[in-house]
């Protein structure tokens, strides 16, 4: 039989690749879920899932983890600013376990993204990529749950503000990402890099109308300078470091960066994504 192994597996993507391979057939007790708190994992113990302790830069914890894996999703670290070594570690701890293959979660088209979460992707990925071990990069686009923490106050105030002007933003639903992973795992084609994002394309003004959908009221799109949109974010309470990255994020997004034609999301998991208003309900319903 083989087993599975999945990083981060209380995380919101971690925890849905779990609930991915058990749903394509997997056995609970075929899949190894590698935690920091193991008290985190109770819910999934109970399903019979094995759990294991081990944080991401404990290269001993995590060679004792993977003991016995076939195959490993490396979850990317939640950590930014920390990832590259985090990652160098498993992937380390990963070849001397003799773990077959590996999956990463990279970021859509890492190799050439303007985003300033895209250099320690393509640090790992170039890392993965010398050690020897057999893999296949997941490079996911953006979260359509990443959208739903604007609802609140774009319903309040009527208006959704961002910096991605009239561009496209091919989103799609964390557990699309982790079905396609999950997918990518138990058919495997090594040194595959998949290019993952949802099969809507929209602008951020379309976004906002789909969040009056939701809604059930008329909201605009008002679209900002990215230093004036990083203002804003600090000014409504975010920290300075994430109204960064989501500034930065946006002005990629203005750049196409988080566009794309590829198919492999839709090719992977067998079926379209999960409509982005549907993905954002439910998202704002948990």
């Amino acid at each position: 039989m083989t087993t599975y192994a999945v990083t981060g597996a209380t995380g919101g993507l971690g925890g849905a690749a779990v609930a991915a391979l058990i749903a394509r057939g997997i056995t609970p007790g075929d899949i190894v879920a590698v935690v920091r708190d193991e008290a985190k994992a109770a819910h999934l113990a109970e399903a019979g899932v094995a759990v294991r302790v081990a944080a991401y830069e404990d290269r001993d914890a995590l060679e004792a983890a993977l003991a016995g894996v076939d195959r490993l999703l490396l979850v990317s670290s939640p950590t930014v600013g920390s990832r590259t070594g985090q990652h160098r570690t498993v992937i380390d701890a990963a070849k001397a376990a003799g773990v077959g293959l590996l999956g990463y979660t990279s970021l859509l088209g890492a190799d050439a993204s303007p985003l300033l979460l895209a250099g320690e992707h393509r640090e790992t990925e170039a890392y993965l990529a010398d050690s020897g071990v057999d893999h296949v990069v997941l490079r996911n686009g953006w979260y359509s749950e990443n959208y739903a923490a604007s609802l609140p106050a774009a319903v309040e105030t009527g208006v959704f503000y961002g910096s991605a002007g009239t561009a496209t933003v091919a989103p799609a639903a964390r557990a699309d990402y982790a079905d396609a992973a999950a997918a990518a795992l138990i058919d495997p084609e090594p040194g595959r890099v998949y290019e993952l994002a949802g099969d809507e394309h929209l602008t951020y003004a379309e976004i906002a109308a789909a969040f009056g959908e939701i809604a059930g009221k008329t909201i605009g799109y008002q679209d900002l300078p990215v230093a004036d949109y990083r203002a804003a974010l600090v000014e409504a309470g975010v920290p300075a470091p994430a109204a960064e990255v989501f500034a930065d994020s946006d002005g990629g997004a203005a750049l196409g960066a988080l566009d794309s034609t590829s198919t492999d999301l839709r090719d992977l998991r067998g079926a379209p994504s999960t409509r982005f208003a549907d993905a954002v309900r439910a998202a704002v319903e948990q």
